[in-house]
């Protein structure tokens, strides 16, 4: 009888380890990147209304400070992705991900604390720009800017997937 439980144990213990490492991914949310003092300012604006058409540029609106306790936090964001590098395979190895879609190619862009630079650990094939997606890894407190933005964030991002 004692051996049967064993075995009944070690048979749970191998269904559940799978899942053991899910439940420690924290759900990071956008909001969470800004600053309380940013975040109560900005709640109070009314709203924006940006003219495409006008020669004045639109300014941005936040900035790019940032949580520090946001430094080496594990978890899951998600967002749209804006390629940066593709390899010779087509698939992308370097992006900037944004919480709506059209950032960084609509002016303005996000203000830098609402863009991440991310590395994911594979390169990710058929990437849907218009299609959501989560990054799942550590982000970091650590400013990357290029041509296309400036981003107050960076990920290493153990794994991509669609949004579901």
């Amino acid at each position: 009888m004692l051996k049967h439980l064993r075995l009944l144990l070690l048979a749970c213990a191998c269904l559940l380890a799978p899942h053991a490492g899910a439940a420690e991914l924290r759900e990071i949310d956008w909001l969470d990147m800004i600053p309380p003092d940013e975040l109560a300012e900005l709640e109070k604006m009314a709203d924006i209304e940006i003219d495409h058409n006008s020669d004045i540029p639109a300014e941005p609106i936040g900035s790019s400070r940032t949580v520090a306790t946001m430094d080496g936090v594990r978890g899951k964001l998600p967002g749209y992705i804006v390629p940066l590098s593709s390899d010779d395979k087509n698939r992308v190895t370097e992006f900037f991900l944004v919480p709506y879609y059209g950032a960084c190619i609509h002016v303005p862009p996000p203000p830098g604390n609402q863009i991440v630079w991310v590395k994911p650990a594979e390169p990710v094939p058929n990437v849907e720009i218009w299609n959501p997606y989560w990054i799942e890894g550590t982000m970091h407190v650590r400013a990357t800017q290029n041509d296309v933005a400036a981003a107050s964030y960076s990920f290493e991002a153990e794994q991509v997937r669609p949004y579901m």
